[in-house]
């Protein structure tokens, strides 16, 4: 029997607003250096690289909040330098990983309060298990979901990271459920999947832009029919 749900954030529950790319820009006219939105998305690519390299070699930056930072610095800052401005790069990109920690640099996706508020009136608890700083919970309540959750845990705050099973175990605990009776929706395979898998919660695979499909049982591109793929309210 399901009793608890568990989400990951980043492109789960929420995205940038109104992007990535278009906060960097306001940023960078701010500072005096104007770059068309084209230019900046050019170097985007480039830029998450530079995040994946770093994630493949050594994750355990999200379970410290001066690491994690800096490695959001780091992306910003090869940004900068990508587009001329070498001198005043670091500062620049310390502004724009400040600037995402503001709720209002966030939306939720359309269908997430009305996924919440379906599955809470079914009488599940609903939590959230994420790789983040620990800006995390005043960002959810920030952008209104706060009501609906029982329980926040990110990473930097516990010392935990996604994949390792102790952080979806520790989750799980806060809620008064074994992981057998909880499910945990996320989009990166390794850190979502993995973990959830390996300490025995239900895993579902959420890929809200449609890319090639993992091989896992449970995959949905959006929360409107989370309940049928659970198998809940029959």
């Amino acid at each position: 029997m399901i009793r608890a749900v568990f989400f990951d954030v980043g492109n789960t529950l929420l995205r940038p607003y109104p992007s990535v790319s278009e906060v960097c820009r306001q940023v960078l006219a701010e500072e005096g250096h104007f770059h068309d939105l084209a230019a900046i998305d050019e170097v985007m690519p480039l830029v998450d690289a530079y995040y994946e390299d770093r994630y493949r070699s050594d994750d355990t930056f999200w379970t410290d909040e001066n690491e994690t930072s800096q490695v959001w610095v780091g992306m910003y800052s090869l940004l900068c330098r990508r587009l001329g401005i070498a001198d005043e790069s670091e500062r620049i990109a310390r502004r724009v990983y400040d600037e995402f920690g503001d709720p209002q640099r966030w939306r939720a996706y359309p269908d997430v309060k009305p996924a919440f508020g379906r599955l809470s009136t079914l009488g599940l608890q609903l939590g959230i298990i994420s790789n983040w700083d620990r800006r995390l919970n005043s960002l959810i309540e920030g952008v209104g979901l706060g009501e609906y959750l029982s329980t926040v845990v990110s990473s930097a705050e516990v010392g935990l990271h996604k994949p390792d099973p102790r952080i979806f175990e520790l989750a799980c605990e806060r809620l008064g459920v074994v992981p057998q009776e909880a499910v945990h929706v996320g989009d990166h395979h390794y850190a979502d999947i993995v973990g959830a898998t390996a300490v025995g919660m239900i895993p579902v695979l959420i890929d809200r832009h449609s890319s090639a499909r993992a091989k896992v049982e449970r995959y949905v591109t959006s929360l409107d029919n989370i309940e049928s793929t659970l198998g809940l309210g029959r």
